[in-house]
């Protein structure tokens, strides 16, 4: 204690505010240091869960007693505990984002329920269990069901009801074959209900359409999605970009047309009429008894005979007429416009470089060929489609390549935090503490050695390791009177002042005030020596 006080008395004003500055930063370092090392690292529990899940599930972390902290909607705890939290909570039924299911009817007695009661809490027991299971998709957060079954009285049995489901996602869309699941899943478990009556809406993204109720634009997406993949087969992942443009009708539209063709007739009806007449006129002979006899032969007389014959035809033609007629409903595709370019075909040159060129025109007709089945080209309707092939444009060489991320991305911040502080602190203490204290150590013999050169006027003798001999001036002088030899250890320094004052305690006090720092350096040097001695 004594040493460390005449340490502090020996110190100017300057160096003690050094001294408690440091003292100063080294305490708030490690003091930092040892509150982040103590502090208890955090984890993410929950998070986006509205006010009611949130406050069932604060209340079952407080019974549990592991420290937790709320930031706006998210609920996070100690890491170490984070895992084990989430099992209990599930145990538990937590979050509960689907609401109650059956066991809704499990608290309802006969005594004071009425149908309507029990009909109400039956639907509502329904939702529940049907935004549970839809709960189980994997990229579903929330569900929420509603069914309106209208109640069948008196002989009204055959009624339909209607069903909604409105899901919020956790990012990933909800798509058409998704949707249509859903309707089956719903319609299954209600009566009576087809699937077309139940409707599934995102909640970031609106109404999802059923596959029979396409928009223009999933249409668009569909057939782009088709050409791509059919020229990827040909040209290779990333050497096709289709753009496909649908112009669909907005309005109903009906549209009647009549064509006549005057140099065309045709043959409306057509009427025959034949008329046959047949006659025959004959004179008898004189009347005679025998004549009306029974066996009596008639007499021969002159007979006349008369044929006739006539055939009539009528024929009625018409002018051709030709009728036709549209009716065009809203969503009706009006024309189809097609853009499709493709890269070029790489080419080694003469010297070694590659350079790309355009394809071949029977190849551009082959895949404008196969484009247009795949669209459904009609020339008729106005639709065009252009096959182009260009050089795409080529990329930097100077690109980064995914490397395998090393030991500091790793870590988690809180750990890059507390490297940074350990850094800081070892830093400090280099910097602040050893460096005062290596001065010190140094202080006494130089502060000795300066003693020495102020109060005497002849220094006493200091060994060394390298004898330095002072040059001598030109009377020959050899040996000074009253000075012991002077042996000084240092690396090559040449002490030869341009003018020698006659005494020699004179001339080493002057060589002395001219090199200072080298002089204490030298003496404390031969202190150290004498005192291991």
């Amino acid at each position: 204690m004594q040493k460390l006080l005449d340490y502090w008395t020996a110190r100017s004003a300057s160096q003690r505010v050094t001294l408690v500055a440091a003292f100063a930063l080294t305490f708030l370092a490690v003091a930092g240091f040892a509150w982040q090392s103590s502090r208890t690292e955090m984890a993410l529990l929950y998070g986006g869960l509205d006010g009611a899940q949130s406050g069932a599930i604060m209340a079952e972390v407080e019974k549990s007693g592991v420290p937790y902290q709320v930031r706006g909607d998210s609920i996070w705890v100690d890491a170490a505990e984070r895992d084990q939290m989430r099992m209990t909570l599930a145990g538990l039924g937590l979050p509960n984002a689907g609401g109650a299911g059956y066991e809704i009817l499990d608290g309802m007695s006969g005594f004071g329920t009425t149908s309507q009661m029990f009909d109400a809490a039956y639907w509502r027991a329904k939702e529940g269990e049907l935004a549970r299971t839809i709960l189980a998709l994997p990229n579903v957060k929330t569900a929420r069901v509603h069914l309106a079954v209208p109640q069948g009285r008196g002989y009204r049995r055959d009624v339909a009801g209607t069903a909604s489901v409105t899901l919020t996602t956790n990012g990933a869309a909800v798509d058409r074959a998704q949707a249509q699941a859903l309707r089956f899943l719903v319609s299954s478990g209600v009566p009576g209900m087809t699937p077309d009556r139940v409707t599934v809406i995102d909640s970031m993204r609106g109404v999802v359409a059923a596959a029979d109720e396409l928009g223009p634009t999933d249409r668009e997406a569909e057939l782009k999605q088709n050409v791509e993949r059919m020229l990827e087969f040909h040209v290779g992942p990333g050497n096709a970009i289709v753009e496909l443009n649908i112009a669909v009708a907005t309005q109903a539209e009906q549209l009647t047309e009549q064509r006549f063709d005057p140099t065309q007739r045709a043959l409306v009806s057509q009427e025959s009429q034949e008329t046959t007449d047949a006659s025959t006129n004959q004179s008898g002979g004189p009347v005679t008894a025998s004549s009306n006899l029974p066996e009596g032969q008639d007499a021969e007389g002159e007979q006349n005979r008369a044929n006739s014959s006539e055939t009539r035809q009528v024929s009625n033609y018409e002018v051709s007429r030709t009728t036709r007629e549209v009716v065009t409903q809203p969503g009706a595709t009006r024309r189809l416009t097609v853009a499709v370019m493709v890269n070029g075909v790489p080419v080694t040159g003469d010297k070694g470089e590659v350079t790309l060129e355009p394809r071949g025109e029977p190849e551009l007709e082959a895949l404008r060929e196969l484009v247009a089945s795949a669209v459904g080209f009609d020339e008729e309707r106005g639709d065009v489609i252009t096959v182009k092939s260009l050089p795409f444009a080529a990329l930097s060489g100077d690109g980064t390549l995914a490397e395998r991320g090393g030991f500091m991305d790793r870590l988690e911040p809180n750990g890059l935090i507390r490297l940074a502080l350990v850094g800081l602190f070892a830093l400090l203490v280099a910097a602040i503490v050893l460096r005062p204290v290596l001065r010190a150590r140094n202080a006494p013999a130089q502060a000795q050695a300066q003693a020495l050169l102020d109060d005497s006027g002849a220094a006493p003798a200091l060994p060394g390791p390298a004898p330095f001999a002072p040059a001598q001036p030109a009377g020959g002088v050899t040996d000074l009177p009253g000075l012991p030899a002077l042996s000084i250890a240092g690396p090559d320094y040449d002490f030869t002042p341009p003018a020698q004052p006659a005494d020699p305690v004179a001339r080493l006090r002057e060589l002395m005030r001219e090199r200072q720092q080298d002089s204490l350096r030298i003496l404390s040097g031969w202190i150290d020596d004498k005192e291991k001695a």
